[in-house]
């Protein structure tokens, strides 16, 4: 089957805009050394977790093990790496100003050379190797836990593209693990009852409207996933009914500006908000709806300012 127009041209589009970004310069702690106790590890110095498939993780400048600090993955897209997302998202300074605990691993490789995530039923395992992600990224969490002082409150994950789609897979296998998801132009699985989440888990899904590799109004099978996938309102709505919010969401009354070249009229915010309320344990459904917005948004600096804030507005009880 011919791959992803952008899973696989997505960040090549990114690349070229000069979003290469790289992990962390600062020393790595290797791996094999003896770790340190959460109340010992007090240097704000990076570290490398993941074994087989190694990743830099970011320690913040305020990181203080006598108080623990949120985590956050962030998941690159079909034929991307860590530090291509890394450039175009723009998290890690936002990282740094909340606190967060960084990292960003990579998929493994197919026969086409591509890394990806074994995600859910429409995305993107294409050779079927069966690679378990969701242990491998369960195992980066357990091991930064082990290294670091991290808050269980507030463990996230967010993902672009098939990342946005393993973003959904984690938060349905591990709602045990995760406080909340973001997904950016990903969507949930086909078939809602291949998801059962254990326990309710905010959600924010990103998506523009004008994306022809993973449609907003959903479709498929297509050149970039191998099944029919559900549409950003569908994914948004079956999320907010795994979380026992009302049936109907509100629409905030801010519009965010997150896409460089896109406005609303003379307004620079183009994307709209939609929020369902009532949910269970405090958690939250959030659809944002960027009015043209393709498959790679050309993202502002305000992007991960509002992803930041949906998180830390949202841990768990």
């Amino acid at each position: 089957m011919r791959r992803s127009r952008v899973l696989v041209a997505a960040l090549v589009v990114a690349v070229a805009a000069g979003c290469s970004g790289s992990v962390s310069s600062s020393p790595a702690q290797s791996s094999s050394r003896p770790s340190p106790t959460p109340s010992a590890a007090v240097r704000a110095a990076d570290l490398v977790v993941g074994g087989e498939r190694p990743v830099t993780v970011h320690v913040p400048v305020s990181y203080d093990a006598s108080g623990p600090a949120p985590l956050l993955l962030l998941l690159h897209g079909y034929s991307s790496r860590g530090a291509e997302v890394d450039g175009y998202v723009g998290m890690k300074a936002a990282a740094d100003a909340h606190g967060y605990v960084y990292a960003t691993p990579e998929g493994t490789l197919d026969r086409q050379g591509n890394r990806f995530w074994n995600a859910t039923d429409a995305c993107c395992n294409f050779d079927r190797t069966g690679v378990d992600d969701v242990a491998y990224l369960s195992g980066l969490i357990a091991e930064i836990q082990a290294k670091l002082s991290i808050d269980p409150r507030r463990i996230a994950v967010v993902g672009h593209s098939n990342g946005g789609f393993m973003a959904y897979r984690m938060a349905c296998e591990r709602a045990d693990l995760l406080a909340s998801i973001v997904s950016l132009a990903g969507a949930t699985f086909v078939d809602p009852a291949d998801c059962t989440p254990s326990k309710p888990i905010s959600v924010a899904q990103i998506h523009g409207t004008a994306d022809d590799t993973i449609r907003f109004d959903g479709g498929g099978p297509v050149s970039s996933v191998t099944q029919p996938y559900p549409g950003a309102v569908t994914t948004a709505e079956t999320w907010a009914a795994y979380d026992g919010c009302g049936p109907k969401p509100s629409t905030l009354p801010a519009k965010l500006d997150i896409d460089t070249y896109l406005a609303d009229g003379s307004d620079p915010a183009e994307t709209t908000v939609s929020e369902w309320s009532g949910c269970d344990a405090g958690s939250a459904v959030q659809l944002w709806t960027i009015d043209g917005g393709g498959h790679v948004p050309a993202l502002t600096p305000a992007f991960a300012e509002a992803v930041f804030q949906f998180l830390v507005d949202h841990p768990k009880p």
